[in-house]
């Protein structure tokens, strides 16, 4: 454990080391990376270098036992005995940090939400519960950027594709994949009758550097092609938007709302490695029985995780049977008890009371 702690110090120092130089300033992307790499391991290694001063003010008090002072002796058994204490505790808590129940939730996650059954209600629906990502997202201080978003006539929308960077942050949306359900009345709705609609969401970690998918030209179509809807003066003009087609699996990305073709492409192939990732490991937790855990339903999309039922301002998870009430905070972002209590659920199933 010693050497993790000190491997990541040493990482949490160069990255303050390089946050020093001038030259950053002028590569916002890089700053960008860097302050969330250094976000996702400030905490460790701030207490990774309390656990070594502590380790070291028990040794040095060590040797002052060996004083002709009974005085000083007394002294150096009680720093023993308070350093003692707190480096157990800073040892529990490390070791929890270095390692965490899902190695997939420090990621970065791709966020997809689609319309599902419902026509344009559902389209609404659907933008309602990308605003409450949103909102969610930036209340943690999370950063947000769209990849593919298609608005649709009713001013909703019939698909998001965006990436949510930040700490731990598919440890806090793991459990929003599936199916939404919403029961209300629609504003188009003239005989006051309670429609019923869905939307799907997905959430993908984003695939790292250990993941190595690699993606030979053959492997995938890259086709180019104009943009549509806002995004600036090069709509309709340039073919700036890219849709990347992975041959062997038939998955499909486009992206079209980053401002040039470079940016569009990079965005895309970060989708598709990420699918493919989660691919990969869908495929190994099926053939590999022991590798499989307690888990609030399996996280597919055909599965109904959650109903929001309007007129009796009525959340209810179906998975750990739970109701949740004041719809319009929730929508507002306002997701932690939901989170919380699903997070809670998944602890007794696994046995981490």
């Amino acid at each position: 454990m010693k050497d993790k702690i000190q491997k990541i110090i040493d990482m949490y120092a160069d990255i303050e080391k390089q946050f020093l130089d001038p030259s950053i300033f002028s590569d916002m992307d890089k700053m960008k990376s860097l302050g969330q790499k250094k976000s996702k391991i400030e905490d460790i290694a701030i207490m990774g270098k309390k656990y070594f001063e502590l380790e070291k003010t028990i040794e040095e008090n060590k040797e002052l036992l060996q004083d002709d002072d009974d005085e000083m002796k007394e002294l150096a058994k009680e720093e023993i005995k308070q350093a003692t204490s707190e480096l157990l505790q800073l040892e529990k808590i490390l070791k929890e940090e270095l390692t965490p129940k899902d190695p997939n939730d420090p990621k970065n996650i791709i966020l997809e939400i689609r319309a599902g059954a419902g026509g344009d209600e559902a389209a609404i629906f659907a933008g309602n519960l990308m605003r409450m990502y949103f909102r969610y997202a930036e209340k943690m201080d999370f950063d947000i950027e769209i990849i593919t978003k298609k608005n649709s006539d009713s001013g909703g929308i019939s698909e998001l594709v965006a990436t949510i960077s930040g700490k731990n942050v598919y440890k806090v949306f793991k459990y929003e994949s599936g199916v939404h359900r919403v029961q209300r009345i629609p504003k188009t709705e003239t005989q006051g009758r309670i429609h019923t609609s869905t939307a799907t969401v997905a959430v993908v970690p984003e695939a790292d550097e250990t993941e190595e998918i690699e993606l030979k030209k053959a492997d995938v179509r890259v086709d180019t092609y104009r943009a549509s809807g806002a995004g600036g003066q090069h709509v309709n003009k340039t073919e700036s938007a890219i849709r990347l087609t992975h041959i062997a699996t038939g998955l499909i990305v486009t992206c079209q709302d980053q401002d040039s073709q470079h940016k569009n492409k990079d965005s895309a192939f970060k989708v598709l490695r990420s699918r493919l990732a989660e691919i990969e490991r869908e495929k190994q937790l099926a053939e590999n029985s022991e590798m499989r855990v307690a888990q609030i339903g399996s996280g597919d999309r055909s599965e109904k995780i959650r109903t929001y039922n309007y007129p009796q301002d009525r959340i209810t998870d179906h998975r750990i049977k739970k109701n949740f009430p004041n719809i319009p905070a929730v929508m507002d972002g306002e997701i932690d008890g939901i989170i919380e209590a699903c997070s809670l659920a998944t602890d007794e199933l696994q046995g981490n009371k």
